[in-house]
């Protein structure tokens, strides 16, 4: 991932500045819902300056004037996304520094989970808008305050972050009921001879993706744990 100028939202003054004659311009908030919806409904690689605007039945120059390129629109477009992160303020100032850090990493997950095919815009640009630095500064916060040293606190934020990814990409191919269904009748079905471990544990095969992500998440938290024992 990378940072760059272009990642940054422009001022509204500053774009209005560059309006043109032509179609009226459009309210922010209509071009990141329909945007939010173009990749919900089709992926991130669907989401261009042009699907865009045809979506918005408008022009790209309308879209120009709100954003210089695809990358500002897709860094207002995950921005908005983890606006959505619900954190109970009170809640959180009263766990332990590993609780509220969970609390953080799942409250992500879910969030991007309600948006499944929203993750790989994650990974096109490091998310620098106004939510993804309030989460950033709350984790960060969290973690300091608990006593880690900054370098720890830092590495500690940075894998949460990548793990939290990692698992929000999965979402948008993870199979439904029925597919979970039929690999798991697949691994009841396997030669014992062949296969003796895999059957074994055929009746907890395959593990659901919310509940490998909770598990490795609490290996990830006990880890830091005894680091900062250290």
């Amino acid at each position: 991932m990378r940072v760059t100028s272009s990642s940054l939202p422009a001022a509204d003054g500053a774009e209005s500045t560059r309006r043109s004659r032509g179609r009226p311009a459009v309210p922010l908030d209509r071009i990141l819902a329909a945007a939010l919806q173009l990749v919900d409904e089709e992926g991130a690689e669907a989401l261009s300056m042009r699907s865009l605007a045809q979506r918005l039945e408008s022009g790209t120059a309308t879209l120009y004037r709100h954003f210089t390129n695809r990358a500002v629109l897709i860094g207002h477009v995950v921005d908005r996304v983890l606006g959505e992160v619900e954190l109970d303020s009170g809640a959180l100032a009263e766990m332990s520094w590993d609780q509220a850090c969970r609390a953080l990493a799942q409250a992500m997950f879910d969030t991007l989970g309600k948006h499944r095919k929203v993750a790989p815009l994650l990974i096109e640009e490091t998310p620098i808008g106004p939510n993804a630095m309030m989460l950033r500064e709350r984790c960060l916060a969290v973690l300091l305050d608990g006593g880690l040293s900054p370098s720890l606190a830092a590495r500690a934020y940075a894998t949460l972050a990548r793990y939290v990814l990692g698992f929000a990409i999965q979402l948008g191919g993870s199979g439904n009921g029925a597919e979970q269904e039929r690999v798991s009748a697949y691994f009841h079905e396997v030669s014992s001879a062949e296969f003796p471990a895999t059957l074994a544990v055929a009746d907890s095969l395959p593990v659901p993706l919310e509940d490998e992500f909770a598990f490795g998440l609490e290996l990830i938290i006990n880890g830091l744990r005894q680091l900062h024992a250290r």
